[in-house]
């Protein structure tokens, strides 16, 4: 059974990857609005991804015997205009989940609850990857500088992102 103090945590934590989800879909019609498609496509699978996290975090509160809680979900603020000033907020906005991460697993150890310790686990991981993924494309863009040759071919490669999955069954129960 969860306890109270990590079901709110998770809870505001279904509300931080809502808030994801909603951002990507913003930075994507920013995308849109600067005819970069690829960029738009690269964001919406990201989109869909948070959504998977969504999913992830809301089964394992039901499967502890929880009870979710939604609350609203911020308004996006995009901000920036140019593909590199899109990607760094991406950047800074993935870093910011990392320690959201952290702090639950923190909250995880300190409350002894060893499932949601071990379901987080998947979270620190996932987390490596996805600020390792978007720091490639800031590095990218930052090599690019204003050659419109160079955007492109970096557009036509993060077009080619498939459709992101949920983890198998048995990987999902295990966090």
């Amino acid at each position: 059974m969860l306890g109270a103090k990590m079901q709110q945590a998770l809870n505001k934590q279904i509300n931080a990857e809502m808030y994801s989800a909603y951002l990507y879909l913003a930075t994507a019609a920013a995308f849109e609005d600067l005819d970069l498609k690829g960029c738009a496509h690269w964001v919406r699978m990201q989109y869909r991804e948070e959504l998977l996290h969504v999913d992830k975090f809301f089964d394992f509160v039901v499967a502890r015997e929880g009870q979710v809680k939604l609350t609203a979900i911020d308004e996006p603020v995009v901000g920036a205009s140019t593909p590199i000033g899109i990607f760094e907020l991406i950047l800074a906005h993935e870093r910011k989940v990392t320690g959201l991460i952290g702090d639950l697993v923190d909250l995880s150890g300190s409350e002894r609850d060893h499932a949601c310790a071990n379901f987080l686990q998947w979270f620190v991981s996932e987390q490596v990857e996805e600020e390792a993924n978007v720091s490639d494309i800031v590095k990218q863009l930052k090599r690019i500088g204003d050659n419109s040759q160079g955007l492109y071919m970096l557009d036509r490669e993060l077009a080619a992102r498939p459709m992101p999955t949920l983890a198998p069954a048995a990987d999902a129960a295990a966090g």
